[in-house]
């Protein structure tokens, strides 16, 4: 199973349910406690400070309803499952009331069990991270909800936490799919700039005769098509924020012009003679380490450290694989409801082949991953029903397909899209996961290698 953490107390007066679901909780990585009553269980709450307690509803002595409200009031945290058989269901949904998490019935299955407490785990987490004195709304906890409950994302929401009430501009490092757009508008909203605009521009995505007009606006009659004035993207986020996603990708030309627009707070259309005031706060987002890119004289040194008033590095998935279960089980849940689906969990199998793979379009990838997921499985997400490589269920083109059974046509197409799609991820590796400069080198536009890079699953 996956390796994890956390600890799991399980009491149940059934010896043999309780040693049954400890060695569940083992081979998931988490440690088990257990204990004989619901008093031995009080006295394991005060001492070992477990996450999760696994309860049955029915016990001699004090009962599961009476433990639940006794622990809830020793940690308000502390996640109850309570364990009731089919009759009780009714007073199951009475301690749901009383403060459980969930509730399973015996007898149970084994996959539901690990991912309700998978499940109990990942939001316990993100609750008594949000519960801090410069958190009063909870902002970092929704923040911790939608990017994991592992340590590298609490200590990624403290940095937003910390810059986001500034005016600092702030420069937002991750590998594509690790969402820095997500972590930009989570300044935003944040921010004393909050109810003004949020404006965020692709520098990849925009070819670079209009990156300047889609910036600074344009005067009438300034370039052929220029029928009327046109404010860009600058005067639009005037007393918010304007995000530059991708800035790696901004042509030395407009580098330069950037510059000017921040220093002196003013800009001018292109084809006009009057500068126009702006105030607006800067998040810039680059895949490329911005540094190393200056020093090698591909991006202006003045603008970087101009930028640079605070960085924030996003760690990709693959660094933080405590991350994966909780975040299947989040975008699992978000397509259930989305499809009106009941798809229950993962199996083991499935389970450890997304905490193994290495996630090269980071969360991004894992979503889409889970949403096809979710879509073909009916009961339980298999490993037959994941794919995190595009190739995996592609008919090979082999011996078979040589002979009368495929027309030539479909050969060469399946062919040339096999050695297409691999051209594109070797090079896509090489930069970074930079899509534009992965069109530069295979000498493509950027549309057609964004379309590319969705349709082959890259």
């Amino acid at each position: 199973m996956v390796p994890g953490s956390g600890k799991v107390l399980i009491v149940d007066d059934e010896k043999e349910i309780g040693l049954a679901l400890a060695h569940l909780m083992r081979r998931a990585g988490l440690t088990a406690l257990q204990a004989e009553d619901g008093e031995a269980s009080l006295q394991s709450i005060r001492s070992e400070h477990p996450d999760v307690l696994i309860a049955d509803y029915r016990m001699p002595g004090m009962d599961g309803m009476e433990l639940l409200r006794r622990a809830k009031r020793l940690d308000e945290d502390l996640r109850v499952i309570m364990i009731t058989g089919f009759p009780e269901v009714r007073g199951a949904v009475d301690a749901m009331r009383a403060g459980a998490h969930d509730y399973l019935t015996k007898p149970f299955n084994h996959h539901e069990v690990i991912q309700t407490v998978m499940r109990a785990l990942g939001e316990r987490a993100c609750q008594r991270r949000s519960r801090t004195a410069s958190d009063p709304a909870g902002f970092g906890g929704k923040l911790r909800t939608m990017l994991g409950p592992s340590d590298a994302i609490s200590r990624l929401v403290e940095d937003v936490e910390r810059v986001a009430t500034s005016n600092f501009s702030v420069i937002i490092l991750g590998e594509t799919g690790s969402g820095k757009e997500v972590i930009a508008r989570a300044i935003h909203q944040q921010s004393l700039r909050a109810a003004g605009v949020f404006a965020p521009v692709d520098c990849g995505a925009i070819p670079e005769p209009l990156l300047e007009s889609e910036l600074f606006g344009h005067e009438r009659g300034a370039f052929t098509g220029a029928n009327q004035q046109t404010q860009g993207r600058f005067e639009a986020a005037h007393g918010g924020t304007l995000f530059l996603d991708e800035i790696s990708n901004m042509p030395l030309a407009s580098q330069a012009k950037l510059l000017r627009v921040i220093q002196d707070k003013a800009l001018y259309r292109v084809g006009g003679l009057r500068p126009v005031p702006v105030d607006v706060r800067l998040l810039a987002a680059s895949n490329d380490d911005l540094q190393a890119q200056a020093e090698a004289g591909r991006f202006r040194p003045d603008l970087y450290f101009r930028l640079n008033e605070f960085t924030v590095r996003i760690p990709p998935l693959r660094q933080r694989k405590d991350d994966i279960p909780y975040l299947a089980m989040l975008f699992l849940d978000m397509t259930n409801a989305e499809l009106s689906k009941r798809v229950k969990g993962f199996c083991d199998s499935a389970l450890e082949a997304l905490v193994a793979y290495e996630w090269p379009g980071n969360v991004r990838q894992l979503r889409s991953v889970i949403r096809r997921a979710v879509l073909l499985a009916s009961d339980t997400v298999t490993e037959e029903h994941l794919e995190m490589d595009s190739r995996r269920h592609e008919e090979p083109v082999g011996p078979r397909d040589t002979g009368t059974e495929l027309p030539l046509r479909t050969i060469v197409r399946r062919s040339t899209i096999r050695v297409e799609r691999d051209a594109i991820a070797r090079v896509l590796l090489q930069v970074g996961g930079n899509k534009a400069k992965a069109a530069r080198l295979l000498q493509v536009d950027y549309k057609t290698m964004h379309g590319k890079v969705k349709e082959y699953g890259l």
